[in-house]
Order: structure tokens, then sequence, then C-alpha cells
């Protein structure tokens, strides 16, 4: 009890202290009505002093916002009069430095798109080494002639062939004899055109190649062969078996002898090393074909070199006579009708034209020039014979086109007094002059265009355009009917036309789709006409590739067998190397 009442008197004593604290002189016995009232005054007191508290934040906050404000704006004053006192900054227009204006600037891309390789060609390299697989071929007691035909680049590209086919039927190859029978009717031998040395001393790691025949197999009969069109490695593989009958086999031509597609790699690096290394013009046709490049070097820089196949014999094969008289038809018909190897004599020309099949005329290559952006200034070299219907015919071109260049006029007479009459020969100066050209142009697809396009290719993808002669036809129609007229339009459509034909990399044509049989070789694109992908390698992949050597007679320990032809051949003794 005692303890209780004593915790009463103490929470009497806390009660009346608290109340005290608010209302001094409250008595004990109303303190629980006081505490409440007590405690809702202390809650609207506290509101009130908060909320003022608030307010005099506020305009503390704006009067430090003004403050901070006037003194930037004072600042800005000072630093404004400080730049007034001071010199005005110097200007440096384009002018003063010589800087191109934003026109030139257009200028020089617009250049660069007419000059320019593509740049997608950059990361490729030239690859003709063989594989570490590959074996020279023995063939010393057998031997192939060959009879080539045709014109220069037609002969060029037989012989590439036969050298490949001698290898796969593990021969000795002699020295072609080349067509003197020909419309050009040239006299050339093979000395007289390629470098008869380089070539024999290049291919010696490949296969034996000899001037002539030796003396004692002349008279010994000789199995003489038409080897078939695009022929496959198993085709030459049945042909080895003449050799049991004969130690001489002569082929009568020499042109497509060998299949464009599905040979072994090693093979057609072989066929690369034959047209692009081995087969060297002479000495002459070199020095003259250089001489002449610088010439054209130092009178413009860059220069398009222009196969202007408009020549009879192509008008007359072709069967084209658009624009011509009807003389110059007649003329034509009468040259196709005498030609012999020219198998189909009636052609509709009308039909030929409208399929693209017909060479360009001069007017149509200078709209066509034209049209992709290339100004009248631009130097143009003609790489052709002479142009059917002469300078009447010419002056299509040479009224957009005025500076016009020719062997004629960059050589002179006692220069080209060697080549005269050897149309060969003249025609290897133009393959010179075409390969170091900033821009290939052909007027027509022949073969001369097929190889200068497919060894450009392999020297960096330089820049070759292609008209597209069966598009071209139509808008050139157009303008005859007046349902189109020369300008931004025309050339619009002609830019576009050709975006994708100007010898960017890409990998080589198979047949037409829909045709069987032989026929699909006719439409496949020539493995010397794009070399890519078994001749031109990207840089990213490099290949253990080898250098080798055929051995001598004291090294050759016996023969083996090559495992791509199945034929004996001679060991070599092969030196690594990572490129």
């Amino acid at each position: 009890m005692h303890n209780n009442n004593n915790n009463n008197n103490n929470n009497n004593n806390k009660n009346y202290n608290y109340n005290y604290y608010y209302y001094r002189g409250s008595s004990s016995s109303s303190s629980s009505s006081h505490i409440i009232r007590s405690s809702s005054k202390s809650k609207i007191i506290s509101t009130k002093t908060i909320a003022l508290y608030i307010i005099i934040l506020f305009a503390f906050s704006i009067f430090i916002t003004l403050f901070i404000t006037a003194h930037v704006l004072l600042k800005d004053d000072e630093i404004e009069q400080q730049q007034q006192q001071q010199p005005p900054p110097l200007i440096i227009v384009e002018e003063s430095l010589n800087l191109p204006h934003h026109v030139d600037h257009q200028e020089e891309l617009h250049n660069n798109r007419l000059w320019d390789a593509s740049s997608s060609a950059y990361g490729l390299r030239q690859c003709v080494n063989p594989t570490a697989t590959y074996r020279a071929a023995l063939g010393s007691h057998r031997y192939i002639t060959v009879k080539s035909n045709g014109g220069l680049n037609q002969m060029r590209t037989g012989i590439a062939d036969m050298v490949a086919v001698a290898y796969i039927m593990n021969a000795t190859l002699v020295i072609p004899q080349l067509d003197k029978r020909s419309f050009w009717q040239d006299s050339s031998t093979f000395s007289d055109i390629f470098d008869d040395i380089h070539f024999i001393t290049t291919l010696k790691r490949d296969l034996r190649v000899v001037k002539e025949l030796p003396k004692e197999l002349e008279s010994l009969p000789r199995a003489r062969k038409h080897f078939s069109s695009w022929a496959s490695m198993g085709y030459y593989k049945e042909m080895t078996q003449l050799w049991n009958d004969y130690q001489v086999i002569h082929v009568a031509k020499s042109d497509s002898r060998l299949a464009n597609n599905d040979l072994p790699l090693d093979i057609q690096r072989l066929r690369c090393r034959a047209l692009y290394q081995a087969l060297r013009f002479s000495p002459a046709i070199e020095s003259l074909g250089k001489k002449l490049v610088k010439r054209l070097r130092s009178n413009g820089g860059k220069y398009i070199a222009l196969h202007l196949r408009y020549e009879k014999d192509m008008l007359s094969f072709t069967g084209c006579t658009y624009g011509l008289t009807d003389s110059e038809s007649e003329e034509l018909r009468i040259m196709r009708e005498n030609t012999n190897h020219w198998k189909v004599k009636d052609i509709n020309s009308t039909e030929q034209r409208i399929g693209g099949f017909c060479p360009l005329t001069p007017r149509e290559v200078g709209i066509f020039l034209q049209a992709l952006g290339y100004p009248p200034s631009t130097l143009i070299y003609i790489a052709a014979g002479e142009i059917y219907g002469g300078d009447a015919r010419l002056s299509e071109l040479t009224s957009r086109f005025p500076n016009l260049a020719f062997k004629e006029t960059l050589a002179s007479k006692e220069e080209l007094k060697a080549f005269s009459n050897h149309a060969t020969q003249n025609a290897a100066l133009d393959y010179i002059i075409s390969i170091e050209s900033d821009v290939f142009v052909p007027s027509h697809s022949g073969n001369m265009a097929r190889a200068v396009e497919g060894h450009r290719r392999f020297l960096g993808h330089r820049k070759t355009i292609n008209p597209d002669r069966k598009g071209l036809v139509k808008l050139f129609d157009k303008l005859e009917s007046g349902q189109l007229s020369e300008g931004s339009k025309l050339s619009r459509l002609i830019q576009q036309m050709h975006i994708d034909s100007q010898g960017a990399p890409r990998k080589r044509k198979g047949p037409m789709p829909g045709i069987k049989g032989r026929a699909r070789f006719k439409t496949e694109e020539s493995f010397y006409e794009n070399p890519y992908p078994e001749c031109i390698c990207s840089i990213s992949k490099m290949p253990h590739q080898v250098d080798y050597k055929v051995p001598d007679q004291h090294e050759a320990q016996g023969f083996i067998r090559n495992s791509m032809t199945g034929l004996v051949v001679t060991p070599v003794y092969l030196i690594h190397r990572c490129h």
C-alpha cells in the first residue's frame, strides 16, 4: 500500500509539472482536461511557425537568386567592355590560303568517281604460285606442236591453254606457230611478237618448252588433233592414250581448248603464269609501248583507252550495218561470204543491234562517255585499226571529244616503220597502252576486250567500263525518235545502268540458267576475262605457299605419280615460304 501511494504521488507530480510548464498556476484536479486543450493548441502554434519559416526561406532564396543574376550581368558587361577595347580577331578567308571552295571539292569527288578504280579492290592480291602438292611435268620424250589461230589475243589465250594442256598430258611444248592466214595476213613469227627466251625460262619450273621439234622427230608420223573446245581434265587424260602410238601430237587449233571452270587450282594458276608472266611481248614492242604510255601521260596525265572496234572485219563478222550506206552494207556482206571460216552468212542487222551484239558507233561512244560525265577535254587513246568510214565517221566522236590520240600521232614514222604491215604487232602496242590506261572502255566485247579486262583485274581491278550495249540501244533509239533528249536525264539513266559495270571485284560468272549440254560453255564468262578467284586472293587469307624448282638429272632419284593428273612426273624440291 505504501508503495502504491508513492507511485500515485509520483504520477501526480509528473502531471502537475507537465501542466505547469504550459499553464502556470493550474490545479491538479483539472489536469487531464488541461492536457488535451494544451496539446491541441500546441499543434496550431507549430503549424503557424512552420508556415512562417517557409515564407522566410522562400523570400531569402529569391533574394539570393536576384543577387547572383545581377552579379553575372555585371560580369558580362565588364567582359564586353574589355572585348570592345581589344582589336578585332584576324579572319582568314579561303582565298588567303588558296583553299578549294566547296564547288572545287565537289569537282574533285566527281573526278575521283570518273577515274579511280573501285575501293572494293583493296584487300586483294595476285596469287599464282603453285600449291605444296604441285609437281613439274617430265615429258622429255613426248612433244606437242601447236598452230595458234586468230588475232593477237585469241592466240595469246590459246597459247596459255596449250601450256596447261602440255602439262596435263605430261609433254614437252614446242613454241607455237602463229596464224598467218587470218584476216590480217600477218607474217609475224612467235619471236617477232613475244620474248621467246623469257617464255621458255619462265615456264621451266612447270614444263619443258623448246623452240623447235628435234630434227630426228620431224619425219616421224604424228597425231593430228582438233581438241574439243572447253575440254575437261578427263578429256585430256583420255588423250594421253595417243602416246602409245605417237611421240608427237600436232594441235591444229589452240583457242578455247580448255574449260573455264571445274579445273584443279594448280592448272588454273599455271594458265595465269603462262599468260601474265611468261607471254611477255618482244623487247621492241615492250620498249615502244612504254614510250607511248609515257608520252600520253606527259600530254594529259590521265587518259582513257578506247577500244573502238568499229573496224571492217568486226562489222562484217557481226553483220552490223546500222548507220551505214547501202554500198557499205553490201561490201561487208560480200566480205562475209568470201571468208570461209566465218560460218554464219545470213545475219539480220536489226536483230543483232537490238540484242546488243553490235559494236557501238563512234557517235554512240561519244554520247556514252559524255553522259558518264567525262569532259570534252578528256584525252582518249584510240586502240584500234582503221575505223570503217574513215575520218568522216570518226568525226562523230571528235565533235564531242576532240582530244584523241593514235599510235600515228604519238610515235614517229621511223618508230613505227618496223611495225608496218604487221597488224598483230600493232595490236600488241594497243594492248600495252590499254593495260596501262586509267580507264579502259571497249565498244564491243571481243577477244581483246575480254583479255584486257581480265589482265586489268589481275593487276588490281583497274577501272574498266563495259557498255551495256543492249540497254544503250534502247536509249539511243529514243534519242533518234525524240522521246528522249541529251541532258541530265539521259546522264542519270546511263550512269545508273553502269554502276556495276566498272571492273569491281567479283567472282567469275557461270553459265546462263536453263542452258544444258555443251552450249552452256559458250555462255560462261571466260577464265581469261576474270581469273578471280583462282589467281586473285584476299590479303587476309595468306595461305602457305611454296617456291619450287625442277631438279636436274643427277638430283632426280626417281619418278612419282602426280596426284592431280595421274601421270608420271619428276619430283621437285620445295622451298617453303610464308608470305
